[in-house]
């Protein structure tokens, strides 16, 4: 094997390995087993994203140079008030001096086009491996001389394995969470019934004017490579309007996902006239799809209605598949509270590298936390696990 460099700990050792050196440890296949987003989606991302993504692995071994994990993480140069309205105005004005201010290098542990979760190379070691990375971050995130380090969008799943964290240095605080609507209906019309009077007339009377508009038809297929270019101006106009831009999706990474995962990816694309109006990226598992990303032509969207028209054709789809359980991206919540979807928080836990600014740091980050700033959130049923 290479010569790696290494970071010692009580129980082992770390290396910190590159993208090419990954491919040389077979335990690596096995890692994010029975996740979703596995080894093969850290791969996409890593080989397709956006070049401000510097991609590592730590890969973890016990004393007795057994593999138990192997963590991806990445640096990124991140703006720490990223879609925080209320205080882009007073930040711009500071920045105007001090072009670098809340702007920091982040070292990251996750995923960059996701939700993270913790590498695993056999059931029953997230302990392990989590109180390796406690100490493992330290060393790691001093010598790499970044400000902060970072857990990412982790699933609160996982409060129970990363107390130590909270516990002890780090802030746990919200990311943006996603939504979840467990599929317990015999088709969408039977989901409809559910939902409160209002939102159901409103649905109908869209779902009207869409139909008496030119019929618009649904293609479902594993590979987007032959119609890539016809739908990534698409996203692109979706991309654009949002105000969270954390990464953002390349033609190749689109390719990619279908070619290399195509057991997991599903591409949804509604054409009107023949021509490509809207379109959602997913990926299947477990009895759960996950709808990421969702492309539209505000040409015609809004007029259209397509939101609604792209989310009832991948419930019924979701449906008619037997899935159980429909997860999308963070943001855009009015539509989504008034369908009836429940939130499905995400963590951040973050720690400043220099131990006397952390401890000015933590109680800051409670008020620069992006939730914080987003009055739907409130209102949904389970908003009280945000911060549980």
């Amino acid at each position: 094997m290479p010569n790696h460099n290494t970071i010692p700990f009580s129980g082992g050792i770390a290396r910190v390995l590159s993208r090419a050196e990954l491919e040389q440890y077979a335990a690596w296949q096995r890692a994010f087993s029975g996740k979703t987003k596995e080894h093969r989606f850290y791969e996409i991302v890593a080989d397709t994203l956006d070049s401000k993504f510097e991609h590592h692995y730590l890969l973890l071994e016990d004393s007795a140079g057994k593999v138990r994990g192997i963590q991806p993480v990445f640096f990124v140069q991140q703006n720490l008030v990223e879609g925080i309205p209320a205080l882009r105005a007073a930040v711009e004005k500071i920045r105007q001096h001090f072009p670098r201010f809340l702007t920091m290098r982040l070292l990251m542990i996750g995923n960059a086009a996701g939700e993270g979760h913790l590498s695993t190379c056999a059931s029953g070691d997230e302990e392990w491996v989590a109180n390796a990375l406690y100490q493992v971050l330290e060393t790691y995130g001093r010598t790499s001389k970044v400000s902060l380090v970072v857990f990412k969008d982790f699933p609160a799943s996982y409060r129970d394995v990363l107390w130590k964290f909270a516990a002890n240095d780090y802030a746990r605080v919200p990311s943006m969470p996603m939504t979840e609507l467990a599929l317990d209906y015999t088709d969408f019309d039977h989901y409809l019934t559910t939902l409160g009077a209002s939102t159901r007339k409103d649905l109908r009377r869209k779902f009207r004017k869409i139909a008496a508009a030119s019929p618009i038809d649904l293609e479902v297929v594993t590979d987007l490579t032959p119609y890539v270019d016809e739908v990534y101006p698409l996203y692109l106009q979706v991309h654009e309007r949002s105000p969270l831009k954390f990464e953002t999706l390349t033609k190749e990474y689109l390719s990619n996902l279908g070619r290399r995962m195509p057991d997991r990816a599903r591409f949804f694309i509604w054409r009107q006239d023949g021509k490509a109006i809207a379109f959602s990226i997913a990926l299947v598992h477990d009895g759960t799809i996950y709808d990421d990303y969702l492309g539209l032509d505000y040409r015609v969207a809004l007029d259209l209605h397509l939101y609604f028209y792209t989310f009832r054709d991948v419930v019924s789809w979701s449906l008619a598949q037997g899935l159980k359980r429909y997860r999308s991206s963070p943001l855009n919540y009015q539509p989504k509270l008034h369908l009836g979807c429940d939130l499905y928080p995400l963590d951040l836990y973050v720690r400043h590298t220099n131990p006397f600014l952390n401890r000015i740091f933590r109680p800051i980050l409670r008020f620069l936390e992006p939730t914080r700033h987003d009055p739907i959130l409130k209102r949904f049923r389970n908003a009280d696990q945000l911060l549980a």
